[in-house]
């Protein structure tokens, strides 16, 4: 699809476009068969889906990398573009300059091991056998040293790699950003856990998957998820993936934690509707794609701990709980277990706001340290767990509750981890400049109102697409140079108040 001003503008860039765009639709053709393998291909059917991925990979690096392809950039680059399309060029060039120094071979092989890793990470982790998994886990890390070098020999790999999934951060940037983040908690954790509040923990019972279900659908549709773009099913990790036009959610259950059912739908919800927000008519170009995933990971954790987690959500929801659980639970009941701190929580899918940013830090200092090849791929677990004592004060008994636990070195998705709490602190300044600019957000909350909310994270954050640099789209929707400093204040200022400091 050419923007909307195309018969304005150079011959070239329409060429690029179009080259461009067919690349986009191949590469997110090979997302819909990964949502396939994840939520309903059946065990035997990863022989074939690798080479089916591997294939597309392939394909869309060829489009890429071809000599039209590079010859219609370098004309649309000397072109005389307006600012908007300017933007477009400049996405597509840093694709480009990256697909064309790494060999199509690779890129196939890439694609195809990490398919082939998928069933062997989910046998590894039902046997709770790290062994298992770590020749896999050998051989992702030395392609993705491979890939790293091919992009830039003289660069840190895990930095190379970092870019993959936050173009346009600094390591540096996301590293002070960690590192504020545990030099501010860590002594907030200790202290609320001293205070020793008695929050209400009100779901002590036995809630069967159906009933789960069940509410993880009503819990859609009173956030407005629309079901003709989209669709509710489980996986052993919960994502969402898709377009503007067909953005998929999973979740997962614990029959004795419906809590962590309501707050990994609503995550991957705000995931959905960031996709869903993209403006239609930019499909398969750089205005229509995701910032990267800082920026989306700062759209799921808004709608799941600014919203999700907040009082006057549960003024409105609570009767959905009551409801599909068949549950007499106050919305402060709610609101309290919904915001209970669990230092001792192995799970990082299940950890409360606070300590989720320890299970973060962790793994990042693992893959980052297996990249570098400072730590063997055999000493995972007792590095993981040695981590988990000394960062929460708890140790995994077994590989699958402990190193085991995430898909992403499955993936081989070494790097991505940091934008996990990046997004954290982004939504954070988000949410505060949409506190600002929205009369009664509080009370439109409270209400299951929640059309405001959506039009200005749409109008201020989804239409853009890549127009602009993560640090410019947050100054562009806040008014202030991203940093962790709002939620920092945040997170002091509603927990103070719940355990009454």
């Amino acid at each position: 699809m050419a923007t909307q001003e195309s018969e304005t503008l150079p011959d070239a860039y329409d060429d690029l476009l179009s080259r461009y765009e067919r690349a986009t639709y191949i590469g997110d053709a090979a997302g819909v068969l990964s949502w396939d393998q994840e939520v309903v291909m059946p065990e035997g059917g990863t022989p074939a889906r690798s080479k089916q991925t591997s294939a597309l990979s392939g394909a869309r690096h060829d489009v890429l990398t071809s000599d039209a392809f590079a010859a219609a950039l370098e004309e649309a680059e000397a072109a005389d573009l307006p600012d908007r399309e300017t933007a477009v060029v400049r996405e597509i060039r840093r694709e480009y300059d990256r697909a064309a120094k790494v060999p199509k071979e690779l890129v196939e092989r890439i694609s195809e091991e990490t398919s082939n890793a998928l069933p062997v990470w989910k046998e590894a982790k039902a046997e709770d056998d790290w062994s298992h998994f770590a020749p896999k886990v050998e051989t992702l890390l030395d392609l993705k040293r491979q890939y790293a070098e091919h992009i830039d020999p003289d660069a840190d790999p895990y930095e190379v790699l970092f870019a993959d999934y936050e173009p346009w951060l600094d390591l540096e940037q996301a590293e002070a950003i960690l590192e504020q983040l545990r030099d501010e908690l860590v002594p907030l954790i200790d202290e609320l856990n001293d205070a020793g509040a008695d929050l209400a923990a009100p779901f002590d019972g036995t809630y069967p998957e159906d009933d789960q279900f069940a509410l993880a659908e009503s819990t859609l549709d009173y956030l407005g998820y629309p079901d003709d773009h989209g669709r509710l099913d489980t996986a052993p990790h919960p994502f969402s993936s898709g377009t503007q036009f067909d953005a998929r959610v999973t979740t997962r259950f614990d029959e004795s934690d419906p809590v962590g059912a309501i707050g990994s739908t609503v995550h991957e919800f705000g995931h959905a509707t960031y996709t869903l927000g993209l403006p239609r008519e930019e499909y398969g170009n750089p205005l229509g794609q995701n910032r990267g995933l800082s920026v989306h990971e700062s759209q799921s954790r808004l709608w799941e701990n600014h919203v999700g987690r907040s009082r006057e959500f549960y003024d409105g929801y609570v009767g959905i709980v009551n409801e599909e659980l068949g549950t007499d639970v106050s919305a402060r009941e709610a609101y309290e277990a919904a915001n209970q701190l669990y230092p001792d929580n192995l799970i990082r899918v299940e950890a409360d706001e606070l300590t989720y940013h320890m299970h973060i830090i962790l793994r990042f200092e693992i893959e980052r340290d297996l990249l570098s090849g400072e730590l063997a791929v055999e000493d995972v677990p007792q590095v993981w767990n040695e981590k988990m004592e000394e960062y929460l004060g708890v140790t995994p008994d077994t590989d699958g509750v402990g190193c085991l636990q995430d898909i992403h070195w499955a993936h081989g998705s070494f790097g991505y981890f940091p934008t996990y709490s990046l997004g954290s602190v982004m939504a954070a300044q988000l949410f505060e400049a949409a506190e600002d600019d929205i009369d009664g957000l509080h009370d439109d909350i409270a209400a299951g109102d929640f059309d405001a909310l959506h039009e200005w994270l749409t109008e201020n954050v989804h239409r853009h697409g890549r127009r602009y640099r993560t640090n410019e789209l947050v100054r562009e929707a806040t008014g202030e140079d991203f940093s962790a400093d709002a939620f920092v204040e945040y997170a002091n200022a509603k927990f103070s108040d719940l355990y009454g400091l």
